[in-house]
């Protein structure tokens, strides 16, 4: 189904199979699988996976110009000193929208950024702040 405004891409099987096994990893890093769109193939697709990074330096890896979708395990210090390890899903709006199914990931924290600059630490401890 293709319109103007509207891509609808599936997500690559090799993918979906290594999202699952992130959303159950045993370590206490962050860690982020970052997505590409396949325009050839209309597929959600593996760009790059990162093991032991901050949000700043995550956002030093994306490109400015591709849309690019992340989730990210961050390891989040409650000001009462637990820790939780949220998954978030990130994704900016240049290019337009994509639609794709994400249900295995439940409960997972959906964020847009509208500009690469905007992902810091400060910020994603901000938006996971309405959660706790």
């Amino acid at each position: 189904m293709c319109s103007e405004s509207l891509v609808v891409c599936d997500v690559a099987e090799d993918l979906v199979e290594k999202l699952r096994k992130f959303r159950f990893r045993k370590e206490t890093n962050n860690a982020a699988i970052i997505m590409k769109i396949d325009k050839d193939q209309r597929l959600v697709v593996l760009d790059e996976e990162l093991e032991g990074i901050s949000p700043d330096e995550l956002k030093d890896e994306l490109p400015e110009r591709q849309k690019t979708f992340i989730v990210y395990s961050y390891k989040y210090q409650h000001d009462d000193g637990r820790v939780s390890y949220p998954l978030c899903f990130i994704f900016s709006r240049v290019l337009g929208f994509l639609y794709y199914n994400l249900r295995f990931f439940s409960p997972l924290k959906v964020f847009e950024i509208r500009n690469t600059e905007d992902l810091t630490e400060e910020w994603l401890r901000e938006k996971l702040g309405f959660f706790h």
